[in-house]
């Protein structure tokens, strides 16, 4: 086994356990919130997300991305931009707090005036801990994220679950995020030993820029793009119309973002490093993609088959109005991981120029296709997502093909056992689910051990690599293969 094929795998499985314990105690803790709140309730906190999150990419500016792709940087470096963070953090609280009733008045939603003073104190709060983060990151040290993201996920958590039980209604929402904040930026500068310098470099700052500048506007209308629907359907229709979308895309998301977080910060760390061998970069990406597919497409295409089972089980019977959203959205996020790791290819090798034009080029197509959906209803909105994602694959494969001579239709091809693969587990988990009648637990954990079954022999003997390869992350068995 290679040095980096060592630290890669072990990157892997501390962050999977960091994600796996941050996602999962967050999702519990849904589970719980879901049936105490109402479907406005989360409507409310979601459509604060598009504001929240712009605010939180200007903070940053892509600058940690920058010192992660970055070979070498100093601590002047480093200094530089946690007083920029800083700087940017308090400027952002501030003007997010100036248009807080202008954000209540256009929804209609009083509290939301409020909440957008919490959530502004939230965002000043997390520019303390980006640099610790983003240096963890760097060096591949998720053992110590996955201890903070632990800690931080259970504690908040349950003080969410407390301010829910005592009727705080949507403020525990916020009393979530903000606990989770702190503990983090607590737990971060108390676990990692950096701490800044009396520093500040202009000249280090632009040359930063010149990629973190690219990366934060990608950023910035890629949040636009995904957070759009939610303002439109809060708008047009109900802020319950929001909250259920909201439920069901955060679902669709959940087995997605547990293993892309994970894949997405091992594979630019790793992706940075070998940047200069092409080669070598495209057998990484090659691996990547078949692992995350092997992972992603039985979660998804059992998500859109078990979704009425899921929620009722989940969340409770007021939540059955997301199931038919649920289903539609599993299938624009079939191809998710594939998109991401493309994108990590532009990225590791600093070419933020290339990753924000297709950006631009994409999310102009999504915003425009999701703003005239939204006027046909929730549903279209939801298959709009769909033709967004396929035809945003196509674009984010383009200069994969130019700069690597691995194109997206070469991609699929590769990937063609992967899809296979989940044949059987669908036929599978459609006929034990029109057989059964039972309640919505047995069906969900029958339907899913036989589909699980289906597709674990169908790998065994036509999908064998991407099976190994994640018992070789899981560390099931002795990795052989050099990357």
């Amino acid at each position: 086994m290679t040095v980096l094929r060592r630290k890669v795998l072990g990157a892997a499985r501390w962050s999977a356990l960091d994600v796996g314990l941050r996602q999962g105690a967050q999702f519990l803790v849904t589970i719980v919130l879901a049936r105490i709140l109402t479907p406005e309730d989360f409507g409310v906190v979601a459509m604060l997300a598009l504001f929240t999150g712009m605010a939180g990419i200007f903070i940053d500016a892509g600058f940690s991305a920058a010192l992660i792709q970055r070979s070498s940087v100093s601590r002047t470096d480093e200094s530089t931009v946690f007083f920029f963070n800083l700087a940017m953090g308090t400027v952002t609280a501030l003007l997010l707090c100036a248009v807080a009733d202008w954000i209540a008045t256009f929804f209609g939603q009083a509290v939301l005036q409020y909440l957008t003073y919490a959530m502004a104190f939230n965002i000043f709060l997390n520019a303390f801990g980006s640099i610790h983060s983003a240096l963890l990151s760097k060096e591949m040290d998720f053992r110590t994220l996955a201890k903070v993201g632990a800690v931080s996920s259970v504690l908040s958590g349950l003080v969410a679950v407390y301010m829910a039980v005592q009727g705080y209604g949507v403020w525990s929402l916020a009393g979530q995020a903000i606990t989770a904040s702190m503990l983090t930026v607590l737990l971060l500068w108390y676990w990692h030993p950096w701490r800044p310098d009396w520093a500040f470099s202009t000249m280090s700052l632009r040359s930063l820029f010149r990629f973190g500048g690219y990366e934060m506007a990608a950023t910035l209308t890629d949040v636009l793009s995904n957070n759009l629907y939610l303002i439109l359907i809060g708008k047009i229709y109900s802020v319950r119309e929001a909250g259920l979308y909201d439920r069901a895309q955060r679902t669709q998301q959940l087995p997605v973002t547990l293993m892309m977080s994970v894949i997405n910060r091992v594979a630019f760390s790793a992706y940075a490093s070998v940047s200069a061998e092409k080669e070598r970069l495209a057998r990484g990406l090659r691996q990547a993609q078949a692992l995350t597919m092997f992972l992603n497409l039985p979660l998804l295409v059992s998500v859109i088959l078990l979704a009425e089972p899921l929620v009722l089980t989940l969340f409770g019977p007021q939540w059955t109005s997301c199931v038919p959203i649920l289903q539609v959205l599993g299938l624009s996020g079939l191809l998710w991981p594939m998109h991401v790791l493309n994108l990590n290819v532009l990225r590791a090798q600093g070419r933020s120029d290339l990753f924000f034009q297709i950006t631009l080029f994409k999310k102009a197509f999504a915003i425009g296709l999701t703003a005239a959906a939204a006027f046909y209803g929730v549903m279209a909105v939801a298959w709009a997502q769909v033709a967004i994602s396929f035809f945003a694959y196509f674009v984010n494969t383009h200069y994969t093909r130019v700069l690597l001579g691995y194109g997206g239709w070469r991609q699929m091809r590769d990937l063609a056992m992967n899809f296979t693969s989940a044949i059987p587990l669908a036929g599978v988990v459609y006929l034990t689910m029109h057989v059964m009648q039972a309640s919505p637990l047995i069906e969900l954990v029958v339907a899913s051990l036989a589909g699980g079954v289906a597709y674990w022999l169908t790998c065994r003997w036509i999908c064998a690599a991407p099976l190994n390869e994640f018992m070789d992350m899981a560390g099931l068995r002795k990795s052989r293969e050099p990357v």
